[in-house]
């Protein structure tokens, strides 16, 4: 796409009331473009969430389609009027992107697609324990598909998503907190992206000639840490110790063969993630798109940043450890 029209350029979010897909959405009509989003109708018994999802959508500006993944022509239809394809699809549905990639080659015009990845990079990683591979692989099928369909596309490895997993690891809304998990030596090295960012840099490199047909990597430096260096950091803003508790990896192995399924799907993320150190254990190369890299005017949050606004939320007992 030239830059001169991609502001003219329309982004659709497939899945855009979900929890990625609320950022999509955000950084979409943040950055100027004229968003649509592709949802499951509403009905008197969707949530509350999803409720307030379609008012939030309503008073963006955001155009709302609604359908089911399966409706092949209002698809098309839908894909017709737009530029750019957008999939924040959740795990169970990431193999329904095959409908997708269908509908967008039938509909001949779309410019650029980005599937639900949002996590590692697929194609150049480790392999997993079978819970998490079995995911990983799903990923790769939808990334043959879009090449074999022909339709222009760009992978975003957006390693994990930073809110998440520091609200898994330190339940920083626990005031009393004593104690924190570490999973393994708590030394690998993993890559926390704020998801707002991630959001950001996938519109980014959406409408950006740089990445078609290219994988770009969110890997900040600013958000390269171990789990012992991020509990450290918390401690230093809570001014308290907290105590960890060590899983040895050949507990969590264990775990991950007899929890049954889909308990075992986070066992083997954790492991993968947290043990193995899979998101860094390759080295980018010259070639190799790195967001922060790619978008260096962009200040994204590191997690030293987001910790503080995290303590915000968790005031410092008048008790300390020290």
């Amino acid at each position: 796409m030239e830059k001169e029209e991609s502001k003219s350029c329309k982004i659709l979010v497939i899945g855009g009331s979900g929890y990625v897909g609320k950022y999509m959405v955000k950084a979409s009509v943040s950055l100027g473009y004229p968003t649509f989003v592709y949802v499951r109708p509403l009905s008197p018994t969707s949530s509350p969430s999803k409720q307030e999802a379609h008012l939030q959508f309503q008073s963006m500006g955001v155009t709302i389609f609604q359908g089911e993944l399966d409706e092949h022509e209002k698809l098309v239809s839908i894909f017709q009027q737009v530029h750019v394809v957008i999939s924040t699809l959740p795990v169970p549905q990431h193999l329904d992107q095959l409908k997708i990639i269908k509908a967008m080659k039938e509909a001949g015009n779309i410019k650029r697609f980005l599937p639900s990845e949002f996590g590692n990079e697929v194609d150049r990683g480790t392999t997993a324990l079978p819970p998490f591979q079995r995911l990983l692989d799903d990923k790769k099928k939808i990334r043959r598909a879009t090449e074999e369909a022909g339709i222009p596309y760009t992978y975003v490895a957006s390693n994990s998503l930073a809110a998440y997993f520091i609200d898994y690891l330190l339940h920083p809304h626990d005031q009393l907190q004593e104690e924190v998990t570490v999973y393994g030596n708590g030394e690998a090295k993993v890559v926390l992206n704020f998801e707002e960012d991630v959001a950001t840099y996938t519109i980014k490199s959406s409408v950006d000639p740089r990445t078609l047909n290219k994988v770009i990597i969110l890997r900040p430096p600013g958000n390269i840490i171990s789990q012992l260096e991020l509990i450290a950091l918390w401690e230093n803003k809570l001014r308290r110790k907290l105590k960890k508790a060590h899983i040895p990896e050949e507990e969590i192995l264990k775990h991950s063969e007899i929890l049954p399924h889909p308990d075992n799907i986070s066992t083997s993320i954790l492991h993968n993630i947290f043990v193995k150190g899979d998101q860094m254990s390759f080295e980018l190369e010259e070639d190799d798109l790195e967001a922060s890299q790619l978008y260096p005017d962009y200040q994204y949050t590191s997690v030293d940043r987001l910790l503080d606004i995290c303590v915000v939320d968790a005031p410092v007992p008048k008790l300390s450890v020290f």
